[in-house]
């Protein structure tokens, strides 16, 4: 088990499509605690495995009131099958710096998965916990919740990050290209 680098929003990976989990075995259970030490580490609500770089339809969760204990959430292959409903509320992402917005999402929705064993199931899902599913099964899907702003608050929003950037930049070490002995 071990924490891993939250990709930050511009990298390319997440906005791939992952890829449908086919084998159910150690490497699995691997990903899944190192998602888990990474997403409580955060901390964060939920945890996607494109948001450390594997493209693969795993999404962790816990949307448990931080006063009781954890309960892990491990949705394999999720794929939300019916919704209905509205809500708006704020959201966050642990892949995009500094920034909250107001989403719609639907209210109710019915997910198909499976667990860790491959075993598929249905639930369904309501108000928070069904917005973070949606959120989550949207990053396994190449999208983030930016995507469902208005264009002006994400044009402001990638403008932003980009002069993030510029500073984090300026402030990397440089290298000289020659290497010293100790």
């Amino acid at each position: 088990m071990a924490i891993q680098e939250i990709l930050k929003h511009p990298h390319p990976t997440l906005r791939k499509k992952s890829k449908i989990v086919t084998e159910f075995d150690e490497k699995l259970k691997q990903l899944v605690a190192d998602m888990a030490d990474t997403m409580y580490d955060a901390p964060g609500a939920g945890l996607a495995a494109p948001q450390i770089g594997v493209l693969q339809r795993v999404v962790i969760m816990d949307v448990s009131p931080k006063d009781e204990e954890n309960q892990l959430i491990v949705l394999i292959n999720p794929e939300i099958v019916h919704e209905e409903g509205s809500q708006d509320g704020e959201e966050g992402c642990l892949s995009v710096v500094d920034f909250t917005a107001k989403v719609k999402r639907f209210d109710k929705i019915r997910v198909r998965t499976q667990n860790m064993e491959g075993q598929e199931s249905e639930f369904e899902a309501e108000g928070w916990f069904a917005r973070v599913i949606q959120h989550e099964t949207d990053h396994i899907n190449g999208i983030l919740f930016i995507d469902h702003i208005s264009f002006l608050k994400r044009t402001l929003y990638k403008k932003h990050r980009k002069k993030q950037l510029r500073e984090e930049k300026k402030h990397e070490p440089r290298s000289t290209g020659k290497l010293r002995a100790g």
